[in-house]
């Protein structure tokens, strides 16, 4: 019983048609799925990845009308995006093109990386990845094969204080810590955890950041980090090591695509446990994912009334 990485990270998007252009058409990522928040039809759910729709690739957004996110702790603060180590001059030139701002590549924790954010302010570090990084590029990307993103991590969070985070993170969800680093923007040490086989496709970086306000979610912020297990009877493990450890949580839900665990750790992020199975490829051919508005079987009898709420996406 244990966690092998992460699975997807979801954020927060008020403008969907710029969303799909940026990570589509800049980052070069694979739209492979376009559906609905199952708890709010009125709101798109935009899954990007690899070309294989792999877990640990998937990078989502929930598009809500909200205004920007205050920054500060109790928050998932900066997403890391995987590539080739030699690729971060190709990226430091594609965004610097596009008006992005963006950091310097420098070493970070013993790898190259490239901070940036979004249109919409979302922070990311591109990262070196480990050198025997299995890919998927996709063939229909505008971003060569070889500087593609390869998935996500590591992922950071803030948290004000260190050892209740930490409780959860090694008792509960049997992470290890490994390290510890500077937080490269001076505020706070930032302590690394790993878990499955390591490697920054399965760590979580805590920045310890007591002086920071409580964080605001808002468009470009996060909601919430996802972490990966192989099957459906993995999650039902877990729901009852939460239970059974007093964990407060959501019990299990089918999100069709895979099934779900949520809880909030003691820093306040939102923390998810997702299978890797059945996939995206469970409701439609793995060579035309995210070309037509997907809904799962119990949203399948509401299409028109969602379709009609919907705002184009080109």
């Amino acid at each position: 019983m244990e966690l092998t990485g992460i699975h997807h990270l979801t954020a927060i998007t008020a403008n969907a048609p710029g969303n799909k252009r940026f990570y589509t058409d800049t980052l070069g990522l694979r739209l492979v799925k376009k559906t609905v928040n199952q708890d709010d039809t009125s709101a798109y759910h935009l899954f990007y990845a690899d070309g294989l729709a792999r877990p640990g690739t998937d990078l989502t957004f929930f598009d809500w009308p909200a205004a920007p996110e205050r920054r500060g702790t109790h928050s998932i603060s900066r997403t890391g995006l995987r590539v080739a180590g030699d690729s971060l001059d190709f990226w430091a030139g594609r965004l610097a093109d596009r008006g992005l701002s963006l950091g310097q590549i420098a070493s970070l924790d013993g790898r190259a990386s490239l901070d940036f954010e979004d249109p919409e302010g979302q922070r990311f570090r591109l990262t070196e990845d480990a050198p025997d990084a299995v890919t998927a590029p996709w063939e229909k990307s505008p971003v060569p094969a070889q500087h593609q993103i390869h998935g996500l991590g590591p992922i950071t969070i803030s948290v004000p204080e260190l050892a209740p985070t930490e409780l959860v993170l090694t008792q509960v969800m049997g992470l290890r810590k490994v390290r510890d680093y500077a937080s490269p923007d001076g505020q706070g040490t930032v302590h690394v955890y790993e878990m499955g086989q390591g490697g920054p496709s399965a760590e979580l970086h805590v920045a310890v950041q007591p002086d920071l306000p409580v964080a605001r979610p808002g468009a470009g912020g996060v909601h919430h980090v996802a972490f990966r297990v192989p099957d459906k009877p993995a999650i039902h493990e877990w729901a009852r090591r939460l239970s059974d450890m007093r964990v407060p949580n959501s019990g299990e839900v089918e999100r069709y695509y895979f099934r779900s665990l949520y809880f909030r750790e003691p820093g306040g992020n939102l923390f998810e446990i997702a299978s890797d199975d059945p996939g995206f490829a469970v409701d439609e051919p793995l060579e035309s994912l995210g070309e037509t508005l997907s809904l799962p079987p119990f949203l399948e009898g509401q299409r028109a009334m969602i379709e009609a709420r919907l705002k184009p996406l080109d």
